[in-house]
């Protein structure tokens, strides 16, 4: 068979043969051979409308009749519509946007505005959260997907993560502790609010806050672990990052965009950044498109500096087009009310799910993201696959992914972790049948554990 001449991401190039995806609707996509999954991982988070949404279809039609291409420093009507929009729907007083290609590129954006505004170098940034793929991304990133860029862009700083069922001090809580999670009732977390404000203090302690220009963090951690912080945790983030005159920084790439239940994450905890990165649901992937959006307290440094950055791509028409019909769907069709609806099914429905497999550590989430961390031994909590595995030691979570497709569902699988994270528009039959293919998952899961169910 002739080698196939694309370079695929995150893989060897000697892998299988991949899965030639023809066609998409709605939360399925289906095979060249006519073979159909239903997508419980909206691809890579980023289909939040599922597949061929009819409003994406007729704005890129009617954009692309109009203007398809256009320099950057020109304007045009759906990026002043896009940026308009995104106004009203961020939190607080972020109102000015710099759209980009994706979500790397808003984050490195971030960075350097942050830098040139405060002047200071130094940017904190978390283990488990990740920023992306290019050179100042990875540098940001804290997991294992830095490494091979590395030696890194200087100037990073690193800080622990809200992370209780693998405390970083040692305190050990019950596997059924985060089952669910209720912003509004809250529940007693001293390891996780602790590696919060008290733990950033103390960095900039012994980083000199006056070197520290922001603080860049996933609002809800998201492949690395599903962490979603307690009541509290941002807020002390916000109330240090203040007192030293730190820039705070959310990446909602994964979690913007109705995802967690609400329009954007840091909204279940009344936190509002000085930027705010955005990607993935931002056009409903239909077509690359990230954003750097902005508080008021940066607009007078905006006005009277040179914004030093730029891409040919800022601001595409068809990606900004795909932009205003993502956010009419979202509003008119209240998908980001379904996203909440449907979370409340996965609240009520996973947890029974995970009890019945030992497989399952722990089960975290919200709204229409969660994430079943994988274990060998519930009593010890070893990972089925060690941090960072690759190669051979990473093949039993391969082996669950490929168990999946082999059902007919598409999962989204890193680390030891499986992700739950379908379209926003799922309703309650298709997620009861995602729901039923993954306990068959977990049951192949199952038989990698060193310790099996009790019998009934």
């Amino acid at each position: 068979m002739e080698r196939d001449p694309v370079i695929y991401s995150w893989s060897a190039q000697g892998d299988a043969e991949r899965l030639r995806v023809a066609g998409g609707e709605g939360c399925r996509f289906w095979d060249a051979d006519g073979r159909t999954y239903l997508d419980f991982a909206s691809q890579v988070m980023n289909l939040n409308l599922g597949h061929r949404h009819p409003r994406l279809v007729e704005a890129l039609r009617r954009q692309s009749e109009t203007l398809y291409g256009l320099a950057p420093s020109f304007a045009s009507e759906p990026r002043s519509e896009l940026a308009r929009l995104l106004a009203e729907v961020t939190p607080g007083d972020l109102g000015m946007t710099l759209f980009t290609t994706g979500g790397a590129d808003a984050n490195e954006n971030a960075v350097k505005l942050a830098r040139w505004v405060t002047g200071r170098q130094k940017v904190v940034a978390r283990y488990r959260s990740y920023h992306g793929a290019t050179a100042g991304a990875a540098a940001l990133t804290g997991d294992p997907r830095r490494w091979p860029a590395e030696p890194a862009v200087p100037g990073v700083v690193r800080m622990f993560d809200p992370y209780p069922y693998r405390c970083s001090a040692g305190h050990v809580y019950d596997r059924h502790g985060a089952h669910a999670f209720d912003p509004a009732a809250g529940h007693a977390d001293d390891c996780a609010i602790s590696a919060g404000g008290p733990h950033l203090d103390e960095i900039l302690q012994y980083e000199g806050p006056e070197s520290v220009a922001a603080v860049i963090l996933e609002t809800v951690t998201g492949a690395n672990g599903v962490l979603v912080p307690p009541p509290g945790y941002l807020a002390s983030i916000r109330e240090v990052c203040d007192r030293h005159g730190v820039l705070l920084i959310f990446d909602e790439v994964l979690t913007g965009f109705g995802r967690t239940g609400r329009w954007f994450a840091c909204e279940h905890w009344d936190v509002v950044p000085d930027i705010m990165t955005l990607a993935k649901g931002i056009s409903g992937g239909a077509v690359p498109l990230g954003a750097m959006v902005v508080s008021e307290k940066l607009r007078s440094w905006l006005e009277e500096h040179e914004f030093a950055s730029g891409l040919t791509a800022c601001g595409h028409p068809l990606a900004c087009a795909a932009g205003v019909a993502t956010i009419e769907a979202l509003r008119e069709e209240r998908l980001v009310e379904n996203a909440a609806a449907m979370g409340e099914v996965l609240a009520a429905e996973l947890p029974e799910l995970a009890d019945d497999h030992a497989s399952v550590g722990e089960l975290r989430g919200l709204g229409l993201l969660w994430g079943l961390e994988l274990v060998r031994d519930p009593e010890t909590r070893e990972p089925l696959v060690p941090y960072a595995a690759s190669g051979e030691a990473a093949r039993p979570m391969a082996a669950l992914r490929r168990a999946a497709m082999d059902r007919g569902l598409h999962l989204y699988v890193h680390g030891n972790l499986l992700l739950v994270a379908p379209p926003l528009i799922i309703g309650r039959d298709e997620l009861r049948e995602g729901l039923g293919l993954l306990d068959e998952v977990l049951d192949v899961a199952d038989e990698l554990t060193q310790v099996r169910p009790a019998q009934a």
